[in-house]
């Protein structure tokens, strides 16, 4: 358990902005900083980082938090995790409350514990290099035969699992660490009841996350046995996604966004050697084909990507699907070919940086020349497969969500194969129009949750017709709800009914609730401004006077809602203005950052979805156009006031509504109980009348 005031440190010492920079790559935008979502694939940037809220909020997925609740949602930690990262950032120590012992540790969450033992692991192999004599003999041996400095070793915590049956999992159970995570992390393996190390006799190469967390490992064996596989990988688990995970991000993220461009890999010795060589700005696929998660990671630094091959590397035909992957996401792609024997390790390892920089810069090429040299070989001179060759990159370019992009594209095509703007053009359009009907379809036979769809079963043009089966859907079950007429919403209901498919209902929020949330807004942007108001008072000789008196919004809000005994119908408002009512009795005026550094994230939330809404007017457009607007806080103590009595009208005409229906609900017998609801009302309508007053409203 970390400590309040360690927790207290960790926000008042880290900066949103300052780690927000660590994952993406942010622009100055007046006082804040914007930057492409990491949630949402998006063109353009609407993602807001406040340095001065210490808030960021994310407008496409609507996501929003401080600094801890980003690295849990981006990096999926857990709320402790997050803390200790930060604190490991700032060299905060962390002194928790007292030492966990194993089985506080088991009790964890699941990815808790499997970063708990990744780390042990990550140790454990890296001590094998430098501490034990195997290890020093067989693994540190072969990666300074590789050619890979020592300060690089460690840099990437490179290590070794010793050629011992269990040594590395004995190893973790006398330290405490249990079997079952040992086994979910892909470390140990069990068969008939014994257990072996799964790692034995390998080098490891540890995978980390954005924020340096070890995620899983990869293995590759040294010995020549064709039977035994090169390479083993970490299963997948609640830690270890392959498809959303660059090897190498956590290192060249800086100069990523330093030199804004990425340069794509394939292996781990790949962006290891080229790291050595001076180029830090590359990353691996490890292996796998690229994924619309691993692009996404990499445009969170930048849009430029460029992709570095073997010299005579088989796969290459099979990258062009990662290279139209790349190109959807409006991003702009190259390729970099090296020499045939050639790999970004042997070259990098054989060439000083300026060489590799200079090599890469010169060969590097665009993709629809790079496609059109590799396809036109196979081409030849066949007029049919040239023809299909055009049309392949005509696809391509149409996958390229940028118009104008598009444009220069086709003209370059025109340029490589001679061949007229036009006739591409109207190509260019039929593969637009093929990707939109192809959407389309997908959409129709997707089953979005606020939608009703099924699949109906196709029938050959040439069949008889055959009648439904009394179950099959209606055709009005591919139609979204809101374009139903009321006899084919009548159909449906009827249908759903008889096989029971639960239709989710929206969410409906009622005025009151916008009234609350209008009461939060004002304590959270003006909580400790001074405002003034009346109060009555009785002089000496017993008169009534009005005074004029100074509050804060705080101790103002607090009186009339006291006064009336008004509490909010929602539990998170209620639980914050709670927390403003405590403070003000201890006298400790809150501010925002009490609220959107909260534990509870259901209150932090709502803290910043507020603060990050707030509009500001521009003081250039205020002196172009000499335009006085007068904001709310230069009219606050009115601001103040309607905001509290627009909330007590709106509480008095729910109390109208619930009385209403009670009595629409009773039988006419009870009269004596309907005469008592009926006074209520009217007293009730009083109160909405006083209101209306108060706020200048007319009520008809």
């Amino acid at each position: 358990m970390i400590p309040k005031e360690t927790i207290d440190e960790i926000f008042q010492t880290a900066r949103v902005e300052e780690v927000l920079a660590d994952f993406m790559q942010m622009k100055k935008s007046g006082s804040n900083y914007k930057a492409k979502s990491p949630f949402v694939d998006e063109k353009t940037p609407s993602f807001m980082i406040s340095p001065a809220k210490q808030i960021w909020k994310c407008f496409s997925s609507g996501k929003g938090g401080n600094v801890v609740t980003f690295l849990m949602e981006a990096e999926h930690m857990s709320y402790p995790e997050a803390l200790r990262w930060l604190a490991d950032k700032y060299n905060i120590e962390v002194k928790e409350d007292k030492k966990r012992t194993p089985e506080e540790i088991q009790s964890q969450s699941i990815r808790e514990n499997l970063a708990v033992v990744n780390e042990f692991a990550k140790n454990h192999f890296s001590r094998n290099l430098t501490e034990n004599e195997q290890g020093k003999a067989i693994g540190l041996s072969y990666f300074l035969e590789r050619g890979f400095r020592e300060d690089i070793i460690k840099k990437f915590d490179l290590g070794y699992c010793l050629d011992e049956s269990k040594g590395f999992t004995d190893a973790a159970l006398a330290k405490g660490y249990k079997l079952d995570y040992l086994e979910k992390a892909g470390l140990t393996k069990s068969k008939d009841g014994r257990q072996f190390d799964f790692y034995r006799g390998r080098v490891i190469f540890p995978i980390h996350s954005i924020a340096g967390k070890v995620l899983g490992f990869g293995g590759r064996t040294l010995k020549s046995d064709k039977k035994i596989a090169k390479y083993y990988n970490s299963p997948e688990t609640e830690l270890y996604n392959k498809s959303k995970i660059l090897y190498g991000l956590y290192y060249a993220k800086s100069s990523i966004i330093k030199y804004d461009t990425c340069y794509l890999v394939e292996g781990y010795t790949d962006v290891i050697s080229m790291h050595q060589s001076g180029v830090e700005n590359v990353v691996a696929s490890s292996g796998t084909s690229l994924t619309e998660g691993q692009i996404n990671l990499i445009k969170r630094y930048s849009d430029n990507i460029t992709i570095l091959f073997d010299g005579d590397a088989a796969g290459i035909k099979a990258s062009f699907r990662g290279i139209d992957m790349i190109l959807s996401h409006g991003m702009n792609v190259k390729v970099v070919l090296f020499p045939d024997g050639e790999d970004p390790d042997s070259y990098a390892k054989g060439h000083s940086t300026e060489e590799v920089k200079a090599y890469i810069e010169e060969s590097a090429k665009d993709f629809i020349v790079f496609k059109s040299d590799i396809l036109l070989k196979d081409a030849g001179n066949d007029p049919i497969k040239k023809a299909g060759l055009i049309g392949d990159i005509v696809n391509s370019i149409s996958l390229i969500p940028d118009s104008i992009k598009q444009q220069v594209y086709i003209q370059e095509c025109s340029n490589i194969f001679d061949i007229s703007e036009q006739v591409l053009l109207t190509e260019l359009a039929k593969s637009k129009q093929l990707k939109l009907e192809k959407e389309q379809k997908q959409a129709r036979y997707n089953k979005p949750k606020d939608q009703v769809r099924a699949t109906i079963k196709p029938t050959s043009r040439f069949s008889k017709p055959q009648a439904q089966p009394q179950d099959e859907p209606p055709p009005e079950a591919l139609i979204p709800l809101e374009y139903l007429t009321d006899a084919e919403r009548a159909k449906l209901e009827e249908y759903n009914n008889r096989v029971k498919i639960d239709v989710p209902k929206p969410v409906v929020l009622d005025h009151l609730y916008h009234q609350e949330l209008d009461v939060i807004r004002i304590l959270l942007n003006y909580g400790t401004y001074v405002v003034k108001t009346e109060t009555i008072e009785v002089n000496e000789k017993g008169k009534e006077i009005e005074k004029i008196v100074e509050v804060s919004v705080i101790e103002l809000i607090i009186h009339e809602f006291e006064k009336d005994e008004i509490t909010f119908d929602n539990e998170v408002f209620q639980s914050m203005y709670d927390e403003y009512k405590k403070g003000c009795n201890d006298d400790t005026f809150h501010l925002e950052s009490h609220f959107t550094q909260h534990q509870d994230l259901d209150i932090s939330k709502v803290a910043v979805d507020i603060l990050a809404d707030t509009k500001e007017l521009s003081y250039k457009l205020w002196e172009k156009f000499n335009v006085n607007i007068p904001s709310e806080v230069d009219q606050l103590d009115k601001a103040a006031i309607d905001v509290i009595y627009s909330y007590k009208s709106s509480k008095m005409k729910s109390e109208v509504e619930k009385i209403q229906a009670q009595m629409a609900a009773m039988d006419t017998d009870n009269f004596d109980d309907i005469l008592v609801l009926m006074a209520q009302q009217q007293r009730f309508e009083k109160v909405k009348l006083a209101m209306a007053v108060k706020l200048g409203r007319t009520i008809i």
